[in-house]
């Protein structure tokens, strides 16, 4: 297993899930989101995993601020604007070579190790 957490130090559900790995004495590398982002390939990987829509946290302040909420779905510059602005993401991201879950989700994570074992 290749696991990769993006999240904020801020946001709980990134401790849970740096404790649900931690527990089970799995290797993961912790990225902080706001300070790195993601590239342009591992945000692609997320997106094609989990879709554009999972990935916006609608409760960032920034949501509000750039005016994503008046933006359609699907609109590519949504993308954009994500992609630019780490702090509009909803974390924890984390990824597993292609597979990626957004927030926190233990049974897919659970999933993930029964299936290497």
């Amino acid at each position: 297993m290749n696991i990769q957490i993006y999240g904020s130090k801020k946001c709980f559900d990134t401790k849970k899930a740096e404790r649900f790995f931690k527990e089970r004495r799995i290797n993961y590398q912790y990225v902080d989101i706001v300070k790195y982002g993601l590239s342009k390939g591992e945000f692609n990987s997320v997106k094609s995993a989990v879709g554009i829509e999972a990935m916006i946290d609608q409760k960032a302040r920034q949501y509000r601020d750039l005016n994503m909420h008046k933006i359609s779905v699907g609109n590519s510059s949504r993308e954009d604007i994500l992609f630019d602005n780490p702090k509009m993401y909803k974390t924890p991201v984390v990824r597993n070579g292609k597979q990626a879950t957004v927030g926190y989700q233990p049974d897919t994570w659970n999933q993930w190790i029964e299936d290497k074992n």
